[in-house]
C-alpha cells in the first residue's frame, strides 16, 4: 500500500495523489455489480476498470506485474497502512510523513528505486 504521485494516477483518481493497494489477482473478488465493470486499456501495463453504470473508478489491472491496484477508498474495511510513495518526482502535493519517497518505481517493478530525500 502506498501513494502514487504520477500525473496519470492523479488524473485517474481525481486527486493530488492516488492511494493504492496492490493485490494478487486471485485475491480480488467483486461481490456485486460485476456485470457493470468496463475496462479501458490505458497502456500495456495498465487496464483501468470502472463501473459502466455509475462511472466510479474501481481498480487497475497490471498484467506484466501480476498485480491489481484496488483504490484504497473502494474497500471500506481496509486498514490503509501506506509504506511508500512512488513517482514522487512528479508530486504536486509534498507529504512529510517519514515514508520512503521513490523518484519513480522500485527496481523490482522496473524503476530506478532511487529515493528522494524528504
Amino acid at each position: 500500500m502506498g501513494y502514487c504521485h504520477c500525473q496519470s494516477c492523479r488524473s485517474w483518481s481525481g486527486g493530488p495523489v492516488n492511494a493504492f493497494s496492490l493485490w494478487k489477482p486471485e485475491d480480488v473478488r467483486v461481490t456485486a455489480g460485476a456485470e457493470h465493470i468496463a475496462t479501458f486499456q490505458k497502456t500495456p501495463l495498465s487496464q483501468r476498470q470502472y463501473c459502466a453504470k455509475c462511472g466510479g473508478h474501481l481498480m487497475t489491472n497490471h498484467p506484466p506485474l501480476g498485480l491489481v491496484d484496488v483504490f484504497a477508498a473502494t474497500i471500506p474495511t481496509l486498514a490503509f497502512r501506506p509504506a511508500v510513495h512512488v513517482n514522487y518526482a512528479e508530486t504536486v502535493l509534498p507529504m512529510r510523513d517519514g515514508l520512503p519517497k521513490l523518484k519513480d518505481f522500485p527496481a523490482s517493478f522496473g524503476g530506478s528505486g532511487e529515493e528522494i530525500p524528504e
